[in-house]
């Protein structure tokens, strides 16, 4: 009889555990996703303002479309190799901070695991738009 409490215990930890690690999980899978679509949006753009604006924004819109568009959320800022233009290389970073234990409707409990991902891609040389020529 004095096991039950113990198994209990037991499965309990594990369930939490499984969880948890999960959260990790999907949470790089949002980061991802948002990474590849912020440079996606930032590469497409005609000016460097407006790409930066674009880019954040997809990443938002990504990030709250995985339901994790939250504080816990980091857009990093493009980084561009060079200055905007064709063949230019950026790259886009996300972090979101999982909560060691996550409970609905109440919150994050626990030290952070902080979950990161990074895209990096090049401006198309042959795309209209943009001036001068193409030099890769």
């Amino acid at each position: 009889m004095e096991v039950l409490p113990f198994g209990f215990l037991v499965f309990v930890s594990l369930t939490l555990l499984l969880v948890n690690v999960w959260g990790v999980i999907d949470a790089k899978f949002a980061v991802t996703t948002a990474a590849r679509e912020a440079t996606r949006a930032f590469v497409e753009s005609t000016t460097e303002t407006e790409a930066t604006r674009t880019a954040t924004q997809r990443a938002r819109e990504t990030l709250d479309a995985y339901g994790r568009g939250d504080d816990r959320a980091t857009v990093h800022s493009p980084v561009l190799a060079d200055s905007f233009g064709r063949c230019a290389r950026v790259t886009v970073r996300v972090t979101y901070d999982v909560p060691a234990i996550a409970i609905p409707f109440l919150g994050g409990f626990g030290s952070a695991t902080t979950v990161e991902s990074s895209h990096t891609e090049v401006v198309d040389p042959f795309r209209n738009g943009l001036d001068g020529v193409a030099q890769c």
